[in-house]
């Protein structure tokens, strides 16, 4: 979004909440957000009452936007300054807002993109590159495969596509190639390293060609440039945070994700997309 658009946007309130609402109702016709039903009775304050189910709620209710009590104008000033990746602290200096409501606010679209990561059925093809990252403070000893304390991260990467990252328990082949069969197509060149784990790759249906990296760290094609790019383009990004916990390393991972598998896009528009979403139900 350009710059004129935002200002214009958070000019008031209400153009703000318009555009928000935008996103949350498609032609702006309200719906319960427990049964879908679009027959409303409206009370007072901005809240209505659903004929079906009688739940009561505001226009906000059920979505991601709803984690917060942050104004309209707020949400949209606070989705520019996550666009930009500013940090937590200097969101709240500029912003007016104490540090917990801005990380909690931010914490919400981590989850929210979270919600929206591709799942299993969305297969990446082609060309494929896979490799593992180690994450974490700096640790004494050992350092790659074998550092103790670091959180392992496997990552597969389609040239010239997209990127797909998870935490991992381990690096083990059973784990790898779990994971590469659920998101690789069958039929797929699959580039690694010589790591043992990916050996059984080529029993899998894959055409598997491997780079010694102690002798160099290409042959014509036969590379993981990309995939170690995107690590290094990931560590640098992380750093500004100052440390993160293992328990939130993997909504900040898929932050990473959400931002280089979308790098041409218009960040601002799908980061209120998402936010717009209803909260998916658990089962």
């Amino acid at each position: 979004m350009d710059l004129d658009t935002y200002y214009k946007l958070i000019s008031s309130e209400a153009r703000a909440r318009k555009y928000l609402l935008g996103k949350c109702f498609k032609n702006h016709q309200r719906f319960c957000p427990r049964c879908r039903c679009r027959k409303l009775y409206k009370l007072q304050e901005g809240r209505y009452r659903c004929s079906r189910c009688e739940y009561t709620f505001q226009d906000f209710s059920g979505r991601w936007i709803n984690r917060g009590r942050l104004s309209a104008v707020q949400w949209l000033s606070l989705i520019k300054l996550f666009e930009l990746e500013v940090s937590v602290r200097k969101m709240s200096l500029q912003l007016g807002l104490s540090y917990r409501a801005v990380y909690g606010a931010v914490n919400a679209i981590r989850m929210a993109i979270l919600s929206h990561a591709e799942d299993a059925t969305t297969l990446l093809g082609g060309e494929i590159e896979l490799d593992e990252a180690y994450f974490g403070g700096r640790r004494k000893g050992n350092r790659g495969r074998g550092a103790a304390g670091k959180v392992p991260v496997f990552g597969i990467l389609e040239r010239e596509g997209r990127v797909h990252v998870s935490v991992v328990p381990d690096v083990s082949a059973a784990t790898l190639l779990t994971l590469t069969i659920k998101k690789v197509r069958r039929g797929s060149v699959v580039y690694t390293d010589k790591f043992g784990s990916y050996n059984s790759l080529m029993f899998c249906g894959y055409r598997h060609l491997k780079v010694d990296h102690q002798k160099y760290f290409s042959s014509g094609k036969v590379y993981i440039n990309g995939l170690e790019g995107f690590w290094s383009w990931a560590k640098e990004r992380l750093i500004k945070h100052h440390g993160v916990s293992k328990n939130y390393f993997p909504l900040y991972l898929k932050e990473l994700e959400f931002r280089y598998n979308n790098r041409h896009e218009d960040l601002f528009d799908q980061v209120a997309t998402y936010l717009c979403d209803l909260v998916p139900k658990r089962d």
